[in-house]
């Protein structure tokens, strides 16, 4: 595990409790380090994220990882939603958008791939199934998937956008 893959994986685990308890998810994390250093939190809420939540959390955010000093160098930090095409990084998310379509890449090849994109039929004893295009379920351990999110074509995304519909379940 690289140095950024490790600090990555401790601001997790010291922010997501602190989030929770606030009442908000965190969906994902990205650390960017270096002399213009980025911290991006990708969070969500029961009803979805308002511009307020991303401000309320940017400030008690900010002050925690003050108070914590994690990191030694400065940085940007930056709260929004997930978006439409939300990242799946928890057994759980796999779990809440069973039946909804998404892409999902692994770190080696399963069954001769890499790339998947179909319907997501859930997680079961750590495998993840996923039903492609032509019918075919592949069932991918979850400790293999190196990204997935949901997933829309861009006529899905404009009537979504057109209906002001969010994106998912919850």
């Amino acid at each position: 595990m690289s140095s950024v893959e490790m600090m990555k994986a401790k601001l997790i685990e010291m922010i997501e409790p602190f989030l929770d308890k606030m009442g908000f998810e965190l969906v994902d994390l990205n650390y960017l380090p270096g002399r213009s250093g980025k911290l991006q939190l990708y969070i969500d809420c029961e009803g979805g994220i308002t511009i307020d939540h991303c401000e309320l959390v940017s400030r008690e955010v900010s002050d925690f990882i003050d108070y914590k000093d994690p990191i030694d160098h400065s940085y940007t930090l930056e709260i929004s939603s997930p978006g439409l095409e939300r990242p799946l990084r928890k057994k759980e998310h796999f779990n809440r958008y069973v039946g909804e379509k998404v892409k999902l890449r692994t770190a080696e090849a399963v069954e001769g791939r890499n790339k998947f994109s179909g319907l997501l039929q859930g997680i079961e004893d750590n495998i993840v199934a996923i039903m492609v295009e032509d019918g075919t379920v592949f069932k991918i351990p979850f400790t293999a998937i190196s990204k997935a999110n949901l997933w829309f074509t861009v006529p899905e995304k404009n009537q979504i956008l057109k209906n002001g519909k969010k994106g998912g379940k919850r």
